[in-house]
């Protein structure tokens, strides 16, 4: 239900406090729309990987850190201030199996697990006269929660047994709290299971027998979805009846909480992934790139996710040895610009490619190549994939006129300016961005639908990084030499990728 409900306090008199619920980590944020962020705390969460390819984690760990995340915010607190609301976001679609009483029933399967790589491809078959895409906003793949659902039912089919409702992780979370079970706008969207109006798609429930109620209502961010728990208040440091709201996909919620609310407005995010998501008034149907809803009704969020951004750096910090980011950051300043070129791909690809068997590659190494320069072709590697993301969004219709940036690379000064320089836009960095948390606390403090635009208003931004015109024209020319790269280093590094994993499977079988 809207939280328009029943609510007597004056906006901006309220705290809010938004709880993120991450693969590494929990970040809970205090809030107030005329003081700003008043107290933040992290407490980090393991990510388990029993076997190849597998990706989960315990939801018991995100509600203890929940606890202590929210204990010590409260504690950090200016006297005097209650909380009002509480909401949750986190990663997404990751499937929790939740038993009839709320409790969980063993490890989340999180959205980059990869188990059910057969379901996938047997779905696929039996669903190849739907046009899923048109459907769904999205095609089979490892985030896909049916093949998953097949995977339970295969594999731990007492677990299933017992399961009454899939949820998200960020639903799960405020299910413990004392919500209703429910899930989220864009779990279901990103789920597969769902069409864009939030109506299921009845062929896909079909082929893996998935019965109508086994997943729970449906809710958009910013409606109430109950209060909090005499018990559950106890343990995160708040008051009992306390509103619960929801939340949202985490990438969602950090792009609203950058600011992005217009038809045209692009968020990069420079973390260990690299991720890009931009603003559009109606539904961006293209296979190169996922979809999600924007928190603001009738607005979308078409996105893209380079699986490897800042973990390249980090991965050449092991290769060469050097820990000092800043200090090579100095020293590639004053390296040429595109002395090497560099395919990113040491995970594989998302978007655009959806290809696990690429590889990464570096073209004009030679002797005289020095760590700085690697330094710097990494940098240039992944903002070439940035422009290759908003060449494929203008493709599909998409309008980019504002790139905003944010997490942890917008702190280098030479990273921002390669990225301005390759994109050949501005790039306004935003201050001090908290990410998730911001967005789920912002979305407890929204009084109804016209309300999500004067929420973000107090969002601040740093001076915009300008592109420089020299450096631009000779990115240029290296951004078609990596186009060509990718043309004739992809199939060899596919095969490869293929002719290593035939060779751990004799391994592991002779």
């Amino acid at each position: 239900m809207p939280r328009t409900e029943g609510r007597s306090l004056s906006i901006g008199d309220e705290v809010t406090v938004g709880v993120d619920i991450g693969s590494s980590g929990v970040k809970v944020l205090a809030h107030s729309r005329v003081r700003g962020v008043l107290a933040t705390a992290s407490v980090p969460v393991e990510l388990y990987s029993p076997e190849p390819g597998w990706a989960e984690a315990d939801p018991e760990e995100w509600w203890e850190a929940t606890c202590r995340a929210t204990r010590q915010v409260v504690h950090d607190l200016p006297e005097g201030l209650p909380v009002s609301v509480v909401a949750v976001s986190g990663m997404v679609p990751a499937v929790v199996c939740v038993d009839a009483r709320g409790g969980s029933l063993g490890p989340a399967m999180l959205q980059n697990d990869a188990r059910a790589t057969r379901e996938i491809a047997e779905l696929a078959r039996e669903l190849a006269g739907i046009d899923l895409l048109e459907r769904t906003g999205s095609v089979l793949s490892q985030q896909s929660v049916a093949p998953s659902v097949r995977w339970l039912q295969r594999h731990e089919p007492d677990r299933w047994a017992k399961t009454r409702w899939v949820v998200g992780s960020y639903d799960y979370v405020a299910m413990r709290m004392g919500a209703s079970p429910h899930v989220e706008l864009n779990w279901a969207i990103e789920s597969g299971l769902y069409d864009l109006a939030g109506e299921p798609v009845a062929a896909v429930w079909d082929a893996v027998r998935l019965d109508a109620d086994r997943v729970p209502a449906l809710h958009r961010p910013g409606d109430a979805v109950g209060t909090l728990s005499a018990s559950a208040a106890a343990d995160l440091g708040l008051r009992g009846g306390t509103t619960i709201v929801v939340g949202g996909a985490d990438h969602v919620m950090s792009a609203y909480a950058a600011g992005l609310a217009e038809e045209g407005d692009v968020l990069v995010k420079l973390g260990g992934a690299g991720d890009i998501l931009a603003v559009a008034n109606g539904p961006v149907l293209d296979s190169r790139l996922y979809l999600d809803a924007h928190p603001i009704p009738n607005r979308w969020l078409p996105n893209g996710c380079m699986a490897t951004s800042g973990s390249m750096l980090r991965w050449l910090q092991t290769i060469h040895g050097r820990q000092d980011l800043e200090q090579l950051d100095q020293e590639a300043t004053g390296r040429p610009a595109a002395a090497l070129v560099a395919l990113p791909y040491l995970l594989g690809e998302k978007t655009p490619h959806h290809d696990p068997w690429l590889r990464g590659a570096f073209l004009g190494v030679h002797l005289g190549t020095t760590a700085a320069d690697l330094h710097r072709a990494a940098l240039e590697a992944i903002a070439y994939g940035f422009r290759q993301h908003v060449e494929v969004l203008r493709e599909a219709g998409v309008a980019v006129t504002t790139v905003r940036v944010t997490n942890g690379g917008s702190r280098s000064v030479l990273w921002k300016q390669v990225l301005a320089d390759v994109l050949n836009m501005p790039l306004i960095p935003v201050r001090d961005h908290p990410g998730a948390s911001l967005g789920a606390a912002l979305a407890g403090s929204v009084q109804g639908p016209d309300d999500w635009v004067r929420a973000a208003a107090g969002i601040q931004y740093d001076t915009p990084i300008e592109p420089d015109g020299d450096r631009t024209r000779r990115y240029a020319d290296a951004y078609q030499i990596f186009l060509d790269l990718q043309e004739q280093v992809n199939p060899l590094a596919r095969r490869l990728a293929r002719l290593g994993a035939d060779e751990d499977t004799t391994e592991r079988t002779g």
